[in-house]
Formats: C-alpha cells, structure tokens, sequence
C-alpha cells in the first residue's frame, strides 16, 4: 500500500496494481450485466486517469479515459443513467484508511453546508444532482463505512482492512473481484438508497494544509476566506460549488 502502486510510472508495481483494477471494474461490469443492467460507461477517475487498460477491459462496457475532463471523476454522467457505482475508492483525507486523501494532497477537510466528506461524498452529490442513486462502493472498511454513513442502505465491499494508512490486510485478488461481481449485482436487485443531495443554497468549504494554498484559492472571485486555511464558494448548484472548488485547488498550487 504505497504511493507508488497507484501512478508513479516508471515503477513496476504501478504496472501490476493497472491490471488489478482493470480486473476489478471488469468485475464489476459482470455484476451489472448479470443483474440487468443494458448498458455500462466506466470512467477512469484517478490520478491522470489513464489506468485501466483498454484492451484487458470488459469488452461490453465502454471506457472514458483520459483529463482533464469538464465533469472529472464523474465524467460522462447525466440523468439519463439510472445508478452510479463506485469501485476502488479510499477514505476521506485525516481518516485511517488505506492512502486516504481528498482528491489532491493540500485538502486537509472538504465540507458541504459544514458537513466533512471525502471523494465518496464529493461524487455522490454530483451524481445526485442529476436524480441519480448511488447504489454500490467497494474499497476498503473505512471508506465503506463512509459511504453507509453519509448514503445509507448502500450496497458496499470492503477488499481491504487497513492497518496503517501505508498498510492492509488484503483479500486475494480473485476473492475480490467474486465479491465485487456479486456485490454490484445483489446492489441492482436489491432497493435503491435515494440520492444524495445537497440542500440549497449550498457551500462547499474547502480547508488547505498551508495558508499559501488557501492565499492561492482565495483568487477565485466570489469566494470567501473563512480563515487562515480555509476558502469556502456558495451557488445554488452544487456542481457549480463542485467546480469552484476544483478551481481553488488548482489556483492553491503546492
């Protein structure tokens, strides 16, 4: 469980833990087509999101790969879609699991109307903007308890159970992709949690791990700084916050 497993090329590990996710979205493609779904998009949503290799992918589903991208890690979504799903997914930054972030290494908390999330709160409120449930996460236990915290009868499975933030006890690949395949399709069948979605007018506060980063974010116009770390931006739509807020850890810099 290393920083390296998950984008750093040039290392060999970053190779093999590739192929493991594309294992476990194509896995989790089968659950879907085996519990009725008629079509699947995948959108590869970390890092430079170019992980999942095309040719060792699912061949029903299609693959959006690449960024930067209008929607990021929800790119491709609108209502037309009936459910999200969330596979590979780490805990919010400050928690106790595997790697655990917010979306880049400045954000120390994000926070919608006051309330803290990670990347699992982040997307389903994009998702949920749109009239779409999400309805099923794998990762490890913290951020499937995450994810039942802040959505509720949500199908999850956790692969792995952190140690440290650098350390796990794994399931076998195999045994992984088994329980994702009938994860996702016990989620289908099974009823729906309801959309999450954010009250309005909403505010997405986001709070940076120096004051030279919150300076940087505090450029965007009609945001507010709150205090010495934090920069917060109000819209009626969250997806406006959403993008305010990406802005800012953009214009945060390092």
């Amino acid at each position: 469980m290393n920083w390296d497993d998950t984008g750093r090329e040039g290392h060999e590990d970053y190779q093999r833990f590739r192929k493991l996710m594309t294992l476990e979205a194509s896995a989790a493609v089968e659950g879907a087509f085996a519990g009725g779904a008629t079509e699947v998009v995948v959108n590869d949503s970390h890092g430079g999101m170019r992980n999942i290799m095309l040719e060792d992918f699912h061949k029903e589903a299609r693959l959006i790969t690449g960024s930067s991208k209008f929607m990021s890690m929800m790119e491709g979504l609108d209502g037309s879609y009936d459910a999200a799903m969330f596979i590979g997914y780490h805990a919010r930054a400050g928690a106790r699991g595997i790697l655990s972030h917010t979306y880049t290494g400045q954000v120390l908390e994000y926070r919608v109307n006051g309330e803290l999330m990670g990347e699992t709160g982040m997307n389903a409120l994009v998702a949920g903007a749109f009239g779409v449930p999400v309805i099923f996460l794998s990762g490890d236990s913290t951020v499937t308890a995450e994810a039942k915290r802040l959505i509720g009868d949500i199908q999850t499975v956790a692969v792995k159970e952190p140690a440290t933030r650098y350390a796990a006890k794994c399931l076998h690949p195999e045994k992984a992709r088994e329980l994702i395949k009938a994860g996702v399709q016990e989620a289908l069948k099974s009823p729906w949690p309801r959309p999450l979605v954010a009250s309005k007018p909403v505010t997405v506060s986001v709070k940076f791990s120096n004051s030279g980063q919150a300076d940087g974010a505090s450029v965007l116009p009609h945001s507010t700084r709150e205090d010495d770390l934090t920069v917060s931006y109000t819209d009626d739509e969250y997806i406006i916050c959403l993008r305010a807020a990406r802005t800012m850890m953009a214009l945060a810099g390092r």
